[in-house]
């Protein structure tokens, strides 16, 4: 590496070394890269704006507590708005860090752009807002698999699938965290120790997280968008897709034609002025309240277990209306 030509190129230099660089290093490592005497290193350092400490002779930066510059044009500002206030709509439990994120938005477009400041700055008001679900263990499991996730370290949780379900402790590779808004929920996706296979949790049962020191490495064939690409939201499967066939009324067609509800459906108009819709679906037991949603303005085709699981729902319901 050439030598630094001047003191914020170097202070910048020596700040993307420590983040590329875990384990640390050390002065004399820094100033062989940068091509400065070590004193000028030592000179340099209190000087830098990120978070550092030393331990054992080598530098480190505290990646918890470490800043990420950002920059946003004005149409990346209103899609950072769009995306905040789903944010906002699906989150139920409060969540700091996402609204520290958007008031620090709101902050650096305050002058270029005061209305949509102003909309981010109340979304994060409504995020951290006390009717939201104070949730502090929910929220340090949170970050615990988010550090994990970033370091590249396993972590030990304690999961129970439902209630009637003991709570059973594993050692977990976390590969992705994934948001749906079905549920209002988060999952993570990765390496479950035993039986060694690839899971998904659901966070909000996660009972308790810890932080090992043990490394892993996400096998570089790892796809989350190939994974997910057949899930209706967060489930997937090693299994071929279903295809499903829905018949949609004509008083709701229009309105499931204006949305492309997966990434496989076909749309196809009928004579009658209703929609035939047919997508491929990992695990289409998922899509059930998505259907359930339309009520009698739709019609299972196929497959035949959710056609016949409809015909049961539809014969309580009328139980229940009419006795």
């Amino acid at each position: 590496m050439k030598p630094a030509e001047s003191k914020s190129n170097r202070l910048r230099q020596i700040e993307a070394l420590l983040i590329g660089h875990p384990d640390g290093l050390t002065q004399s490592e820094l100033a062989r890269r940068l091509g400065v005497h070590r004193s000028t290193i030592h000179r340099n350092l209190p000087d830098l704006d990120a978070p550092i400490y030393q331990d054992k002779g080598r530098l480190f930066i505290d990646r918890k507590a470490y800043l990420i510059d950002v920059r946003f044009s004005l149409h990346e500002a209103l899609s950072i708005h769009m995306a905040a206030r789903l944010l906002a709509t699906i989150l139920d439990r409060q969540n700091p860090h996402a609204a520290s994120a958007l008031r620090k938005l709101s902050i650096a477009l305050d002058s270029r752009a005061p209305h949509i400041s102003k909309h981010l700055s109340r979304s994060a008001d409504q995020i951290d807002e006390d009717a939201q679900w104070q949730d502090p263990n929910y929220l340090h499991i949170l970050e615990t698999l988010t550090y994990a996730w970033a370091e590249s370290r396993k972590v030990a949780i304690w999961y129970r699938k439902d209630e009637t379900d003991p709570i059973r402790k594993f050692s977990f590779s976390p590969y992705y965290i994934e948001p749906s808004a079905i549920g209002r929920s988060a999952y993570v996706i990765g390496l479950r120790e035993p039986p060694n296979e690839m899971r998904t949790f659901k966070i909000e049962r996660i009972y308790r997280a810890e932080l090992f020191s043990e490394p892993f490495t996400i096998p570089e064939d790892f796809d989350p968008g190939k994974l997910l690409s057949n899930a209706w939201g967060i489930w997937f499967t090693d299994e071929k897709p279903i295809e499903v066939v829905l018949k949609f009324g004509r008083r709701v067609a229009q309105r499931v034609g204006e949305t492309r509800w997966h990434r496989t459906e076909q749309v196809t108009e009928l004579e009658d002025g209703g929609l035939l819709w047919r997508a491929l679906i990992a695990e289409p037991q998922e899509m059930m309240p998505w259907i359930r949603g339309w009520g009698a303005d739709v019609e299972v085709l196929e497959p035949e277990e959710i056609r016949n699981v409809m015909i049961q729902e539809s014969a309580g319901i009328c139980e229940i209306y009419h006795g």
